[in-house]
């Protein structure tokens, strides 16, 4: 199992940015959405890394074995 990483990085205007690593796939929106509502819940910009763009392996496990029933 990949080490998963969330950073949370707050500059001196207040301005909150959350970072996170080792997770492929959308599923990144998921465990960053409860952090993000505590935050206040407004995005200003969101800005999805190359591993977000990648399938995570369990999603294909699953869309493989749906396919074969």
């Amino acid at each position: 199992m990949e080490l998963q990483e969330i950073d949370v990085f707050i500059d001196e205007k207040g301005e909150v940015r959350i970072e996170v690593r080792g997770v492929k796939g959308n599923s990144c929106l998921e465990i960053t959405k409860d952090l993000e509502a505590a935050l206040g819940g407004q995005i200003v910009n969101r800005e999805m890394t190359p591993e977000a763009l990648e399938e995570s392996q369990q999603r294909t496990d699953d869309q493989q074995w749906l396919s074969g029933s």
